[in-house]
């Protein structure tokens, strides 16, 4: 495979339930933003497993280099989806039921050994999308500069906040060692 073919790789989000829709839409804006193709089913692993598993198997050919597969509660479809695939597969937890997402994120932690799959924080779908970003760009020198761009914007707001101005009230403080060292 040359560089040409991998430099348009796309993610695809696989996501449990059309209730989580809303849950992931900050982490499909960053991949749109970043101009990256996208692929979206809602599939479970459990009501839908045929089609879960037929749909995976086909995302080598839509030439798909990450997946993204979103769940909660027990959260079996991200590990369904790297048990049917070669590609890199990120789990991401979503908040359901009355552990609010834990079981979920404990469930994508704990996959068995040789099912490996990538976890990011409860309900962190921007966090998720930037790290199918992460992994497209070691292969894509325009999607690192891509994400390098992004990361620099996320700097200078944070340096530009009003509390980081001189006209605020704050002092720097100057802190010695006090252990003599």
């Amino acid at each position: 495979m040359n560089s040409a073919e991998i430099a348009t790789k796309g993610v695809s989000w696989v996501i449990g339930s059309a209730s989580d829709l809303g849950t992931v839409q900050p982490g499909l804006q960053i991949l749109k933003d970043m101009q990256i193709p996208v692929v979206t089913r809602v599939l479970s692993a459990h009501r839908t497993p045929d089609e879960t598993v037929e749909f995976v198997k086909s995302l080598e050919s839509r030439n798909v280099g990450v997946v993204i597969a979103a769940a909660g509660l027990a959260a079996h479809l991200p590990g369904v989806v790297a048990a049917h695939t070669r590609l890199p597969v990120i789990g991401l937890p979503i908040s359901a039921g009355p552990l609010n997402g834990m079981d979920a994120l404990l469930s994508i932690v704990q996959m068995p050994p040789g099912i490996p799959v990538a976890c990011v924080g409860i309900d962190a779908a921007a966090n998720a999308a930037l790290l199918a970003v992460r992994i497209l760009a070691v292969f894509d020198s325009r999607l690192a500069e891509s994400l390098d761009a992004y990361r620099e914007t996320r700097r200078l707001r944070v340096l530009d906040h009003e509390f980081n101005s001189s006209d605020t009230n704050s002092s720097d403080t100057e802190f010695s060692d006090t252990n003599g060292g």
